[in-house]
């Protein structure tokens, strides 16, 4: 039996030693969120024309609605704002914005909503004109941009369900040349934005969400290192870290992902569900069906295991490998107790960054607080 040193160890041959190395600034950690207060979390901005699918995204992502469903939803007038982290391990905030809104209005305070923005996605539909559209996303990343430099520029070309792949790459190209182009002329070639082809039909929209949320992480680095050293040493070809709820893979490992890889992982994870609710609940029992107990193995057709493990409530870990590798089972289980472990510490320091930020903000608060217990608000 191979020892484990305290910190954290993987077995291969011989015992590895592993080092969880934190985002460090002036002496504290950074957590996921961030903003001053715990109770501030990373902010995504869905924007884009009217009837363009924002809210169709938000609903299929993280509401579980039904595709076809999104087709009697209603045009959004006001800008919605919405919690995604009480139903989800993935913690940060959704504001959804009408397509009408303007700028140029003296009651919309942009700088206030894009001071405080992680991302800004804009949808573009790409089975309707679309030149309204790029003249609306320059006007959008600009004024964001003078306000808040960081802010992640994210372009979904969506609905390309109906298109071909040739037409997909073509309005891709165009779309992507446009934009860039409008860009130079403005004298601003160093906005970055990515594009993303996307639908709610299949499962694009929930990888083109996945790489979204993934840049709001600081300890994603962290986590693609501990994947590359728990796959390395277990005889593992692939493995992604998911949010179970909404179906985002918040890590994987530094090899390429395709989108069929991905397309499995997610119907794996429907089947555990789907099957948990059916034979894992008591009729009386209250809870959700995925708990520290479940685990699934599925075997394919052409000597490639999916193997999904249970991480945190609301994470899983699934892999593929080839059956001679699941042989040894044992030794994987053994890395990913490691694994798990390492997780789990690098989850109690963004616990613990929080508690202290929230305790700070407290403390500076009072300070505010003149002598007869009125408090004076910060300018």
């Amino acid at each position: 039996m191979k020892e484990w040193n305290a910190t954290r160890g993987f077995a291969h041959n011989s015992t590895l030693m592993l080092s969880c190395n934190m985002i460090q600034t002036d002496g504290m950690m950074l957590g996921f969120s961030d903003p001053f207060s715990s109770e501030v979390k990373p902010r995504i901005l869905l924007m884009g024309l009217r009837r363009s699918g924002k809210s169709s995204i938000q609903k299929v992502v993280f509401h579980k609605m039904s595709p076809n469903e999104t087709l009697f939803l209603e045009s959004t007038n006001k800008i919605c704002r919405e919690d995604v982290s009480n139903s989800s391990f993935v913690s940060f905030q959704i504001w959804d914005f009408p397509g009408q809104i303007d700028f140029f209005d003296p009651t919309f305070d942009y700088e206030m909503i894009f001071r405080g923005t992680g991302a800004l996605i804009f949808v573009i539909d790409s089975q309707d004109d679309y030149v309204e559209a790029l003249s609306r996303l320059h006007l959008t990343v600009t004024r964001a941009y003078k306000v808040n430099p960081d802010i992640n520029f994210e372009v979904f070309i969506h609905k390309v369900d109906g298109l071909s792949d040739d037409h997909k790459i073509e309005k891709q190209r165009d779309i992507h040349k446009r934009a860039n182009d409008d860009l130079a002329d403005a004298g601003l070639e160093r906005i970055h934005l990515s594009f993303y082809l996307t639908s709610i039909y299949d499962h694009s929209i929930f990888e083109a969400f996945s790489k979204v949320v993934q840049k709001l992480i600081p300890q994603l680095p962290t986590l693609e290192n501990l994947l590359n050293i728990f796959i390395s040493n277990s005889g593992i070809e692939k493995a992604f870290l998911f949010d179970v709820v909404s179906k985002i893979y918040i890590a994987t490992d530094s090899s390429p992902v395709d989108m069929q890889t991905y397309e499995l992982c997610c119907d794996m994870i429907d089947v555990v569900i789907d099957i948990s609710c059916i034979y894992g609940l008591t009729g009386d029992e209250v809870g959700t069906p995925y708990d520290k107990e479940s685990m699934a193995i599925i075997h394919l057709n052409n000597t490639t295991v999916m193997y999904l493990k249970e991480v945190t409530k609301f994470l899983a870990l699934v892999c593929f490998l080839r059956e001679e590798s699941f042989e040894r089972k044992g030794l994987i289980d053994y890395n990913f107790h490691c694994f798990k472990k390492a997780i789990e510490e690098v989850f109690d320091v963004r616990l613990k960054v929080q508690r202290s930020r929230k305790l700070l903000s407290q403390r500076r608060w009072s300070r505010q607080t003149v002598p007869n217990g009125t408090q004076v608000y910060p300018h």
